[in-house]
This record gives structure tokens, C-alpha cells and sequence, in this order.
């Protein structure tokens, strides 16, 4: 777990203080990028050395995962009478179900469907409204003065940023 650390804000700072701290701010951040670069070349290494052996695992697993299918597709009244699946020494396979889903026969499309079901089942139809927050920023000083009214207030958060130069920045 992380220790909790409370940050103090720390005030009346020297122009020396500002620019020693940027100056190290800036060292820190060129370290960690050269660590990380130096890090990622050795992922790199790594990868490339066992590349070739997890391709050919990769396919290994892959053909034979199509052979074990084909086998309980081929088996599947005597394998699966009982259960969904079946256990042997080097592990379970079976067949799950899945989630329902709602799919259009030949011939339709959702817009279709839904032109059916508002005239004959309009039960089925769902209509969602909401605040077009998108619209209303948009409308922002237009709306200024009725904003308060309607229960809504525009905000606008300001936060720091330091952008380095990197190219100055020395290790």
C-alpha cells in the first residue's frame, strides 16, 4: 500500500530557490526519461529473444486447440450428455452459452425493426432525454444570465504546468 503523503505548500520562494528547483525539477525528469529509454531497449532484447519460441507455441497452441474443438464437436452427444463440459487429466473443455443477444433476420435492419415495434409494440421503444451539456457550453454567454436560474453554473478549472525543453536539459 502507499504511504500518504500531505503535500505543504511552500511560500515565500527566492527567485535563487525557483530556479534551482526548476533546474533540478528538470535533471529529474531527464533521468527517469533515460532510465525508461534504457529499460525499454532492454524489453526490447528480451522480446526479440523470445520471439521466435512463442510464435511456434502460439501456433502449436492454436492447431491443437482446433483439434480438440473438432473432437467434442464430433463427440459432442456422448462428451456432453449430462454436463457442458468435460473433464480429463490436462484440463475441463465444454461449451458455454452465451449472453442473449437480439440480432435482424434477413431482410431487416434496426431501423426497420424499430419502425415495427413503434407501430405495433411501442412498449418496446425507449426515448431518452437528457441536458445537451454540449449545446448549453456552447450557448454559454448567450444564456449567462438565465444559467443560475435553470440550477447550472459554468466552471473552468486552471491547473500548473511545467514544459521542459528537453534538448537543454542536462543529466
Amino acid at each position: 500500500m502507499a504511504k500518504r503523503q500531505k503535500k505543504t505548500l511552500v511560500q515565500n520562494i527566492s527567485t535563487e530557490q525557483f530556479d534551482d528547483s526548476l533546474a533540478v525539477y528538470a535533471a529529474a525528469d531527464a533521468r527517469i526519461a533515460k532510465i525508461n529509454a534504457t529499460m525499454d531497449e532492454q524489453f526490447t532484447r528480451i522480446r526479440e529473444k523470445y520471439a521466435d519460441e512463442l510464435n511456434q507455441l502460439e501456433a502449436q497452441r492454436s492447431e491443437n486447440f482446433e483439434v480438440v474443438q473438432t473432437y467434442c464437436v464430433e463427440n459432442e452427444e456422448s462428451l456432453f450428455s449430462k454436463k457442458k463440459s468435460y473433464e480429463t487429466p490436462h484440463g475441463i473443455v465444454g461449451f458455454r452459452t452465451g449472453t442473449p443477444k437480439l440480432a435482424t433476420l434477413k431482410g431487416f435492419t434496426w431501423g426497420s425493426v424499430q419502425k415495427l415495434l413503434e407501430k405495433l409494440k411501442p412498449d418496446y421503444i425507449r426515448t431518452k432525454t437528457e441536458p445537451n451539456k454540449e449545446l448549453l457550453l456552447a450557448d454559454r454567454e448567450k444564456l449567462k444570465a438565465e444559467l443560475p436560474d435553470l440550477g447550472l453554473e459554468v466552471k473552468q478549472e486552471e491547473s500548473f504546468f511545467i514544459e521542459l525543453k528537453k534538448e537543454e536539459a542536462s543529466i
